[in-house]
């Protein structure tokens, strides 16, 4: 026997294929057809959504759901064509240099004032811009460091050790208090929102599902681990200059301390981190695996890529 009620509940389809997966998972019909990912958006809102169901399987599953369908074979045959679309796009859609020093150089440069979320919070956010922006980063923050952890058992040496130190950190170096996904449900608090694991999918865009699909999926393939490096170091190379705006948001608009203090504490912890992928992750994994910086650049373009879309659907949004 299973817990029925372990995990959060199913998500609404938004098409075909996110109601085949759906209706499978509990019991009530047949998997879409493999073929039909072929003719799907592979950003769009159904795609996303039945590979984030089948993702989530991995994570805490859902109420009502067996277990064992985590390695369901035929929910598996699905699955392999859906990841293979989205995979296709972005290595065709997330192009950048070919050179990884100058890529990594790339995520240093501050993007212009004004442009992105962050920049816009800072300056006009008010609370329910915030709100908004906690629902939709939910979706990782309250699962925050999880995807990466995959990459420590296909790592050695200076990449494992260098990795695994700021994983302790992200899990809160011992204390469960300050693990960061316990952060981010304290700031959802503050604004007012409900901190349930899961509570949010239905709302989250296309763009948000994509970017927690893309961790894991480069979590999940032992051979996307140099990508899913690439993109651990977008987002800690990022992390601290726009942690620093959203702390700022957070105190202009009055959302309260911990919703502060989740930022102020990526700005310090990240500022770190920065530090120790460039040099321990990364630095670790080419010595030991040099062909993979191709890869690793995909990471990184492909996670600023997803981002981008994001910030401006969110933007458009806002500034309507």
């Amino acid at each position: 026997m299973f817990d029925q009620r372990t995990g959060p509940s199913l998500p609404r389809a938004r098409g075909a294929l996110s109601a085949g997966v759906v209706r499978y998972l509990r019991g009530e019909g047949a998997l879409p057809d493999p073929g039909a990912a072929l003719d799907a958006d592979p950003y769009g809102d159904d795609l996303q959504l039945a590979l984030y169901v089948c993702y989530e399987l991995h994570y805490r599953g859902y109420a009502g759901v067996r277990p064992e369908l985590e390695w369901d074979p035929a929910l598996l045959a699905v699955r392999g064509p859906l990841e293979e679309r989205f995979l296709t796009a972005l290595r065709r859609d997330a192009t950048g240099s070919a050179d990884l020093d100058e890529v990594v150089d790339g995520l240093l440069v501050e993007p212009v004032r004004g442009t992105g979320p962050s920049w816009f919070l800072q300056e006009k956010g008010e609370l329910r811009h915030l709100r908004e922006y906690a629902v939709q980063r939910s979706l990782y923050h309250l699962k925050e460091a999880d995807p990466h952890a995959w990459v420590l058992p296909r790592l050695r040496g200076r990449a494992k050790a260098g990795m695994a130190a700021i994983e302790y950190d992200e899990f809160g170096a011992g204390r469960a208090d300050r693990v960061h996904a316990q952060l981010f449900a304290d700031l959802m608090t503050d604004l007012g929102l409900d901190t349930t694991y899961g509570r949010y999918l239905d709302e989250g865009h296309a763009e948000m599902l994509a970017l927690v699909n893309q961790m894991s999926l480069f979590g999940l393939h032992r051979r996307l681990r140099g990508a899913l490096v690439g993109h651990f170091a977008a987002v800690e190379i990022t992390s601290s200059p726009a942690s620093r705006r959203l702390a700022h948001a957070m105190e202009r608009a009055g959302a309260g301390r911990a919703a502060e203090f989740f930022y102020t504490e990526h700005v310090e912890a990240d500022a770190v981190h920065e530090q120790v992928v460039r040099r321990e992750v990364i630095g670790g994994l080419l010595e030991d695996e040099p062909d993979l910086a191709a890869d690793v650049a995909f990471g990184i373009t492909s996670t600023s890529w997803l981002e981008d879309r994001l910030g401006d659907r969110l933007l458009t949004r806002w500034q309507d």
